[in-house]
């Protein structure tokens, strides 16, 4: 899963650097706990559509992944894949019954028609052995000019109702490295809880990596059985 960023956040004129901090995560958790409670949630980019993608919005959403997997640790690829393998693995995800949406910009900044991609979100199997079915692993990712202004919260947000809406009772969060802090805590405000952190398992960029796992219990969760 990415939610990738840049190395500070700026929320209510507050400025928060993740990278002069040595534990991170703890020192973000006591700076939201500081913030009144409507700047928790605020959406800092207002009329953003969401709706579910289609063949066509397969370059835009190429080209936002290729981005974080030349630049970034939140995908462990090496090489982005193509538009052609892009488009497969789009099939085969609404094939399978999973959702796969895109957020778009207001459509007054495209001069009244749909805007462009700024972010997209889906849920996949969590595990191809049968039992898994009920459990989902969900991604997400926006474009760079686009961080930090609500559109990976909207996208999980519509995500979680979709996934529950089609009766999947676990989503499972896999955040490619722990210090992957804008992910981590996005999720953590959403109600994803931490289950634990796999150590130095994936190498990118000459250093090695952490594989964060998290998790939400969707709809009744473990308390029936799924219909699926």
């Amino acid at each position: 899963m990415a939610c990738a960023g840049s190395r500070c956040m700026t929320m209510t004129g507050r400025r928060f650097e993740t990278g002069r901090l040595r534990s991170p995560g703890a020192q973000f958790a006591r700076f939201l706990a500081d913030l009144p409670s409507s700047c928790k949630t605020v959406q800092l980019m207002s009329n953003l559509t969401i709706r579910s993608a289609c063949g066509d919005d397969i370059p835009a959403i190429a080209t936002i992944y290729a981005e974080a997997v030349e630049t970034g640790t939140a995908s462990f690829e090496l090489v982005p894949p193509d538009e052609r393998e892009m488009l497969r693995r789009f099939e085969a995800l609404s094939q399978g019954g999973f959702p796969y949406l895109v957020c778009l910009e207001a459509p007054e900044k495209a001069g009244g028609g749909e805007g462009r991609v700024l972010g997209y979100s889906y849920a996949g199997p969590y595990r191809p052995r049968p039992a898994y079915r009920g459990t989902v692993e969900n991604s997400v990712y926006v474009a760079r000019d686009a961080r930090r202004l609500g559109v990976g919260r909207a996208l999980l947000t519509r995500l979680i109702e979709e996934t529950t809406a089609r009766d999947f009772r676990q989503m499972v969060a896999v955040i490619g490295d722990s210090d992957n802090v804008a992910s981590i805590e996005l999720h953590r405000s959403m109600g994803f809880q931490m289950v634990g952190t796999l150590k130095n398992v994936g190498r990118k960029f000459d250093r090695w990596l952490d594989s964060v796992l998290m998790q939400h219990a969707l709809g009744e969760g473990a308390d029936t059985p799924p219909h699926r």
